[in-house]
């Protein structure tokens, strides 16, 4: 008996063993993040320079920081016009044109098993994520996508409604199927994201036929006390959306943060979240499996104020990606 019950003992200390082991490696598995980066520097700007510095200045600093986080990073994309398309008449539609390159790129990284983080020139890369996400599934079948929207404007002008006829200012209308819809073809994002799957936070700056707009459509308003205080509304809105779309794109314009926060940047807007504030509030947000990718946009890259907008766009991202290890 005493010798059964010693090989007793010894299978079960045997088998806590084992099955503690698995459990350590099934955790290790579980954290790991095969993030891949995205860069898109084509800006479709009319008024400064159609390349942006931006997503490579950015794209230094986020190396740095992954290897102190212990992420690694899977793969590294730039898109790029073919000599062809950039030889093509019109910066808005050579923009357009990148953002299929864009969409191709995101679809391919996600179907891979990877996270794609887009370093972008700016807003005007919103539909080639989009498009991305939205073609990200194992099917042809289109998934839905949910567009998480954090800026200090909507970008909801149309051509009929700017004030400054920039292209900057009308990419999530576009995006809703609003208004130049060849752009938003040429992205491959079809069909266009219904208003109700749009959550704009931390808006505080609009056009006043651009605000109309917005009021008058089926788009959810989180304030910024709302996103710094996690409060219940942000939540329920946040989860309901998470709930009945496929995939949750989130996309950053960096004048999303507080004024001195971002100096550089064209546009400061004050009363934004500071970037603690908000990498709190990604961290919550992207701990939701149904978060498919990031965007950044909008990087000022004035030397002399680069290393202060460095540090809070960091900040930033590292809040997201402590939500992504989380999950």
């Amino acid at each position: 008996m005493k010798c059964h019950t010693k090989m007793a003992l010894v299978k079960i200390t045997l088998l806590l063993a084992v099955s503690i082991s698995f459990g350590l490696t099934m955790v290790k598995d579980k954290d790991s993040i095969k993030l891949a980066i995205v860069l898109q520097p084509v800006s479709g700007s009319r008024s400064g320079p159609e390349m942006s510095q931006g997503p490579q200045v950015m794209y230094e600093g986020v190396k740095k920081m992954l290897a102190e986080m212990g992420i690694e990073e899977a793969a590294k994309e730039i898109v790029k016009l073919t000599p062809e398309e950039d030889k093509d008449y019109g910066v808005w539609h050579r923009a357009g044109l990148a953002n299929g390159h864009l969409n191709e790129t995101v679809a391919r990284l996600s179907k891979e098993e990877m996270f794609p983080l887009g370093l972008l020139a700016n807003c005007n890369s919103l539909t080639g994520m989009l498009a991305g996400m939205q073609h990200s599934g194992p099917g042809r079948r289109p998934l839905s996508v949910g567009l998480i929207w954090l800026d200090a404007h909507a970008d909801y002008n149309t051509p009929e409604t700017t004030l400054s006829g920039m292209l900057g200012g009308m990419p999530v209308a576009v995006a809703a199927g609003k208004c130049l819809f060849r752009l938003r073809l040429k992205a491959g994002l079809e069909p266009a994201i219904p208003e109700k799957n749009i959550i704009m936070m931390c808006v505080r700056d609009m056009d006043p036929l651009e605000e109309e707009l917005v009021l008058n459509s089926h788009i959810t308003l989180i304030s910024t006390e709302e996103m710094i205080k996690l409060s219940r509304r942000m939540k329920e809105e946040y989860k309901k959306l998470c709930d009945r779309v496929d995939v949750v794109y989130i996309h950053i314009d960096l004048d999303v943060l507080d004024a001195p926060d971002i100096p550089g940047h064209t546009f400061q807007i004050p009363n934004g979240p500071n970037p603690a504030q908000l990498g709190k509030a990604l961290k919550y947000m992207m701990r939701n499996p149904k978060v498919g990718a990031l965007g950044i946009a909008s990087f000022p890259t004035q030397e002399e104020v680069r290393t202060k907008s460095l540090g809070s766009t960091l900040e930033v991202i590292k809040g997201a990606l402590l939500g992504l290890q989380a999950r």
